[in-house]
């Protein structure tokens, strides 16, 4: 009876150690195997890991290729494919810009290989019970006999057929051409561009594939570097310096939102509003849209970069008229960011927020099913749902709104304490309103976070001065805002803070909540 229950558990444990070893080969090979296609740096990209230990990046056919120690035995190939960029400069210095704020696309990229693990995982867990099932399904009986058949065969015979299939695989026949790249090794950048051209710190192991062939490859590559250099510098420095400033704190019982706006795919600054949201005790981020120069996939980047920077903070935002179509919306909201829809809902702290996209970005005026809406009919859309929720009790504490015109007609009905916009990339407000119904709100615009003179704002600093702004809220109701701009020389500037008193109508100050119909809150 011990003897068949050590039998039974030395079965069990053979069969486990089958399973994982034949599970572990075949996840590997299927992780190695796998690939995924994603947007990166501005590129259709296709993704391939390995085990060399290096990120290496096959850059075309025109710039060389490069690779860096990935820090890890994992390694991952990366071949760029399409852009839309209209010349090897313009590619090469936002490759420059992006490398210098790398957060947002190195998280894609691991994200991105940490999904290939899991679904190796179960592909090779799911292989592992095949040998599992043919041996349950062979049988014993048929066991044996297979293998007496087996103990019948030549060494010889089994060679040559072992031989054959090596034969097979290998191919020998087959002729190929030498490859372009035949005979190139990897050397290190310093040695590829020349003692003459000096490297920052953070790029010294950094290694290209073949030698500068022109002198203009050389002087792209150069400037390039310059570029990275410059953008590495200025954001890094004004970083440090924003954590530095001093801002307003919040109490115990207050909360804080960071308002960005227009960044225009300038990603070197969403390290530097991180750091004045962290000084300021922010919590939570409201983004007015803005956020690209044409809302193209290319541009996923600069929402990679925002989302890397704000990952902790709770996140709401709505899209600008630069965010043409469905793709900024859609790509935030599949990665962790609220997008406002034209239904109030409540966010941290009981702040009830309400907002909805600019209707230029889509030519969808409608957040339904309409179409064809003008900016004013939009509005005043917006104005009824607000109007709707101050009715049943729940008065709305900001409307967010790329462009605070969008919200006018709200606070000119008095059915809500603040508006907050973008648009014009200039700070303006906050702004005092009286609604026909006696109950007063602000209208507040904050300036451009990219510092974005033209719709393209990514370089190595901000083309105007950059802003973003604090707004601070105690029992669910903004009570101040302080305005934080960045000029282009990296001095801040610290706006006072400037104390905010809605009120509501006086009819409804103290009538009981109701529950909300059409419109759901959160």
């Amino acid at each position: 009876m011990a003897n068949a229950r050590r039998r039974r558990y030395a079965g069990a444990a053979v069969a486990v150690a089958v399973w994982f070893v034949v599970a572990l080969l075949a996840a590997m090979a299927a992780f190695l195997g796998s690939s995924r296609t994603l947007v990166l740096a501005t590129h259709d990209a296709n993704l391939r890991p390995s085990l060399t230990g290096y990120v290496v990046l096959h850059t075309g056919p025109v710039l060389p290729d490069v690779r860096q120690p990935s820090g890890s035995r994992i390694g991952v190939d990366i071949t760029l494919g399409k852009t839309d960029a209209t010349s090897v400069d313009e590619l090469l210095q936002r490759y420059a810009a992006i490398a210098s704020q790398p957060e947002g696309q190195i998280a894609k990229v691991r994200e991105a290989l940490g999904d290939m693990v899991v679904a190796a995982a179960l592909r090779g867990a799911l292989v592992g019970l095949i040998p599992l099932g043919l041996w349950w399904l062979v049988g014993r009986r048929r066991r044996d006999e297979l293998l007496h058949r087996a103990r019948r065969l030549r060494l010889l015979e089994v060679g040559l057929v072992l031989m054959l299939a090596v034969v097979l695989w290998w191919e020998p026949w087959s002729d190929e051409d030498p490859t372009v790249f035949a005979g190139q090794d990897w050397v290190p950048l310093a040695d590829f561009l020349g003692p003459e051209v000096p490297l920052p710190d953070e790029v010294s192991d950094i290694e290209v594939l073949g030698d500068v062939t022109t002198n203009q490859t050389r002087r792209l590559i150069e400037s390039a570097i310059s570029t990275y250099d410059q953008s590495k510098t200025f954001y890094t420095a004004a970083a440090q310096a924003a954590a530095g400033l001093e801002l307003r704190q919040p109490a115990a019982d207050e909360t804080v939102a960071l308002l960005v706006s227009d960044r225009h795919d300038n990603i070197g600054m969403d390290q530097v509003a991180r750091a004045v949201g962290d000084a300021g005790g922010a919590t939570m981020v409201l983004d007015l849209g803005d956020d690209t120069s044409v809302g193209r996939t290319w541009e996923a980047f600069s929402l990679d970069s925002v989302t890397s920077a704000f990952e902790d903070y709770d996140r709401f935002g709505v899209a600008g008229n630069h965010d043409h179509g469905s793709f900024v919306r859609g790509y935030l909201g599949e990665h962790g960011w609220t997008m406002l829809d034209a239904e109030t809902l409540i966010g941290p702290a009981g702040i009830r927020l309400l907002g909805v996209d600019d209707p230029r970005s889509s030519g969808l005026g409608n957040w339904r099913d309409e179409t064809g809406l003008s900016f004013a009919e939009v509005g005043d859309r917006l104005a009824d749902v607000a109007c709707e929720a101050q009715d049943l009790g729940r008065r709305v504490a900001t409307l967010v709104v790329h462009d605070a015109n969008l919200g006018a007609a709200a606070l000119a009905r008095g059915c809500a304490d603040l508006v907050v916009g973008g648009h014009t990339h200039v700070q303006a407000g906050p702004t005092r309103v009286v609604g026909e119904n006696g109950a007063t709100g602000y209208s507040y615009t904050t300036g451009t976070t990219g510092g974005a003179a033209y719709a393209f704002a990514l370089g190595s600093k901000p083309r105007r001065p950059a802003g973003v702004s604090l707004v601070t809220y105690r029992d669910g109701r903004p009570v101040g805002v302080q305005a934080v701009t960045l000029q282009t020389t990296g001095v801040f500037e610290v706006g006072d803070f400037v104390s905010l008193a809605p009120t509501p109508p006086l009819t409804d100050a103290t009538a009981p909540e109701q529950p909300l119909t059409s419109t759901p809150s959160g």
